[in-house]
């Protein structure tokens, strides 16, 4: 599905720019020095299409930037909540071994108040996570 939209969409838009560089072939010259117009300090002589796309481009390029900046709170916000997932797995695994731990305390403290040998992790009657 994702092929078929995919070329529904870039077909059109790849024969609209192939017909508009054919028909913008001749070249145009662009001075950017607006004081001396018989002799500019800087101009660039290309074909039409050229500048279109070069303009296409900046185009995409500004947007692209503005786009990713103003998401910027976004992405802190994601790696914010990412460290505090972290830090509560870590805590949770914490918690998870500590009780481990206060289990087999018991467990050997009631076995040797009735004298039987305790525990050990791994055992039948142990439950391990």
């Amino acid at each position: 599905m994702k092929k078929i939209l995919s070329l529904v969409v870039l077909v059109p838009v790849g024969l609209a720019l192939i017909v508009l560089s054919v028909a913008n072939r001749q070249p145009v010259t662009l001075r950017l020095d607006p004081f001396n117009e018989a002799d500019p300090a800087l101009a660039l002589t290309w074909p039409f299409f050229a500048f279109l796309f070069g303009a296409l481009l900046v185009g995409m390029l500004v947007g692209a930037a503005a786009t990713w900046l103003g998401q910027g709170r976004h992405r802190a916000g994601e790696r914010q909540q990412r460290a505090q997932a972290r830090r509560w797995r870590e805590e949770a695994e914490a918690q998870r071994r500590r009780a481990d731990e206060l289990a087999m305390q018991v467990a050997a403290g009631q076995s040797a108040a009735a004298g039987l040998p305790a525990l050990a992790a791994g055992e039948p009657g142990r439950t391990v996570r």
